[in-house]
């Protein structure tokens, strides 16, 4: 049985594939480099074949679905996965025997992650995403579901950018795909819960999930940390320090954090420009909303906006 990472006509070089070409659609394999591979796919009508994907590779698989919808259906399990409009989820599979269907109008990016190139960055750290990934590929799962979360701004640019330069003829094509790749692993995977092991007590667990709680319903005007501790039925001092404890993040980043997350999903949309967007996250200025939004994510929001 061939390995998925090594069937290429180019061995284990840059190599772009048009699996299905017809006028403005597509299917492009894009093999990067050996553990990393990609299809591009862009469909009016709807794919009357399947991919069909057989091999005993370790590897992630990081599906966005733009618009439409892919159902990637697993054999050995015989469980289907529907992946519609606006999901990015995240698989686990040790083996394979899938099928993936694409529906009319759909735009999508499947992306390839053998465990080998995973291991690169490994950091024998549990809480860091990528071991928790790596450690759930060592076991014997034809396809799990790691996580499902929104398609976002910072993640459509990063596609779009990637698939720009497959598409055009330049230097170091192979270096410059792979930078952009990792760009987008970086966004994507930040994102995921890795299931920290944190050990808490009873007590510590409730404040800090009931202050979540609270923030989370409240980001645009936040309360402040007298009134959060008044509400979660402790002192100030408790609350940070089990805050802390839990989540790995003091209230301040975290509350700073879910805005710019939040803002990243809005600016998707075309309701709302750059200040109505600052002021629904919360941040009075627009400009020291951009400011911070390029500090985290490396871009503007202007050029992220959905056009």
């Amino acid at each position: 049985m061939d390995s998925f990472f090594f069937n290429t006509v180019n061995n284990r070089k840059y190599n772009a594939t048009q699996l299905y070409k017809k006028e403005n659609e597509h299917i492009k394999r894009v093999d990067i480099s050996n553990g990393l591979v990609f299809f591009d796919i862009s469909l009016s009508s709807a794919f009357k074949n399947s991919i069909k994907i057989k091999n005993l590779d370790r590897m992630s698989i990081i599906t966005v679905t733009i618009n439409g919808q892919v159902k990637i259906t697993d054999l050995i399990e015989n469980n289907i996965f529907n992946l519609s409009k606006n999901d990015t989820t995240v698989f686990c599979s040790s083996r394979q025997n899938l099928t993936l269907q694409i529906d009319k109008q759909t735009k999508a990016f499947v992306l390839f992650i053998s465990d080998f190139y995973l291991k690169r960055y490994l950091l024998d750290n549990e809480d860091e995403i990528i071991d928790h990934i790596y450690n759930a590929l060592q076991g014997e799962v034809s396809l799990k579901n790691i996580s499902t979360l929104p398609v976002d701004a910072l993640s459509e640019y990063l596609i779009n950018q990637i698939n720009e330069i497959c598409d055009t003829d330049s230097l170091m094509k192979s270096i410059k795909t792979e930078h952009k790749v990792m760009e987008f692993l970086i966004h994507r995977l930040g994102l995921i819960d890795s299931n920290k092991k944190t050990i808490a007590t009873q007590e510590e667990l409730e404040i800090a999930n009931k202050a979540k709680a609270i923030l989370v319903q409240n980001l645009q005007e936040p309360p402040t940390i007298k009134q959060l501790a008044r509400k979660c039925a402790t002192n100030e001092f408790k609350l940070k320090k089990y805050f802390k404890k839990v989540f790995q993040i003091t209230i301040y980043s975290y509350i700073q954090k879910m805005r710019l997350e939040e803002a990243n999903l809005l600016l998707r949309d075309n309701f709302l420009n750059i200040g109505e967007i600052a002021q629904k996250v919360g941040y009075k200025h627009q400009g020291n909303f951009s400011a911070l939004f390029y500090k985290t994510y490396g871009v503007y929001p202007k050029d992220l906006l959905k056009k």
